[in-house]
């Protein structure tokens, strides 16, 4: 069942991951009023969620643009399969704040920018790396820290999950580490707008290398 949320405006949300996916929300101040589909898919490969525009909205401003973040309805291990609303759900939170992450740094992007990150996440594994690292630490900016913890402690323990899928999942994105330092810094700085500034730089660093490096 997809209701439409009326905490936070323009959001469509399955109602059995609804608690989940609103506390994650909650994180992101700055997306009150962008337009996010939370879908169930099966067309994931690999994939446990992504996130995605719209592209039929991307032609127009920037504020009518359209997201989803695609949702695989279960979590395939070696043996067996587990539904996905029955993971626990500080990992969940994690999995959905770390793809509201990529939402956030889309949101900085122009639409040619977009079509670009589209292209060059699909041919370069090194920016692949770099974007995943993007979103984890606007997901960590945001306050959840714990969450993202939980989400990698919970893939990197699991005894049901391929060494392959741990392997990918270590070497794509924040490690426990790279997590509290950006924690620390935080706690050092304390200043929310110097954070956005460094966020805005992340996603124009991200670029930039990407340009030097072809």
């Amino acid at each position: 069942m997809i209701i439409k949320d009326t905490e936070t405006i323009g959001k469509e949300i399955p109602n059995v991951i609804r608690n989940e996916i609103i506390t994650a929300l909650a994180h992101y101040p700055e997306l009150k009023s962008t337009h996010i589909r939370f879908k169930f898919t099966r067309s994931l490969n690999g994939s446990i969620m992504a996130a995605r525009p719209q592209i039929s909205t991307l032609f127009g401003k920037r504020k009518n643009r359209k997201y989803d973040i695609l949702m695989s309805p279960v979590f395939k291990l070696k043996n067996s399969i587990e539904p996905l609303h029955q993971v626990d759900p500080n990992v969940l939170i994690g999995w959905i704040g770390h793809e509201l992450g990529h939402i956030m740094d889309y949101e900085q992007r122009s639409t040619f920018g977009i079509a670009r990150f589209g292209l060059l996440y699909w041919l370069s594994k090194t920016y692949i790396r770099k974007a995943e690292r993007v979103a984890d630490t606007f997901a960590v900016h945001r306050g959840m820290a714990s969450y993202i913890l939980a989400t990698k402690d919970f893939i990197l323990s699991h005894s049901g999950l391929s060494q392959k899928y741990k392997d990918k999942i270590t070497r794509l994105y924040l490690s426990p580490d790279d997590i509290v330092q950006v924690v620390e810094e935080m706690q050092q700085s304390n200043n929310r707008e110097g954070i956005l500034v460094e966020e805005a730089e992340i996603s124009t660093n991200l670029d930039h290398q990407e340009q030097e490096s072809r």
